[in-house]
């Protein structure tokens, strides 16, 4: 399945690459960043830090597009988006902006055209509330936290 999405390229990101797979079966299209060509953005351990794609889309009405983490950075350096999975809601037409934060013990370095993460593109659906005075049973009823398989409390250091 397709989805048609319009992309404006901005005046700071005009020479990067559009979003693209990166395979045929892959469900993400990678973003880039955005930063000035002779810029250094580092994020220091613990660090955050607002990085530009230089992109801003129309999405149709019906669909968002989840921006997520890059396993590959989160795996070797520690570094991944803060409020994951964020969210472009169809009626946004503002730049795409990721917030990245680095877990790790070392500085991480941007340099433009890394890529820094993968939009999903994804139909939504929208609920309708109806407020009532009580809930159907159900076999969990109200247990929350680790009870349907034991809280991270009840494990013994290995």
């Amino acid at each position: 399945m397709t989805v048609k999405i319009l992309v404006k390229r901005l005046a700071h990101g005009r020479d990067l690459p559009l979003p693209a797979y990166q395979s045929g079966a892959a469900a993400g299209l990678d973003l880039v960043a955005a930063i000035p060509r002779n810029a250094r953005l580092v994020l220091e351990p613990g660090g955050r830090d607002l990085v530009p794609t230089g992109l801003a889309i129309q999405l149709p009405e019906g669909y968002e597009a989840q921006i997520r983490p890059r396993s590959g950075l989160a795996l070797r350096f520690g570094v991944t988006i803060l409020n994951s999975p964020g969210t472009i809601d169809a009626d946004y037409r503002g730049e795409i902006c990721v917030i990245l934060i680095n877990h790790g013990s070392e500085p991480f370095e941007i340099a433009r055209g890394d890529r820094i993460a993968q939009m999903i593109v994804a139909p939504v659906v929208q609920a309708e509330l109806a407020e009532v005075e009580t809930l159907a049973p159900s076999e969990r009823g109200e247990a929350g936290f680790g009870s349907t398989g034991g809280s991270l409390s009840d494990r013994s250091p290995e």
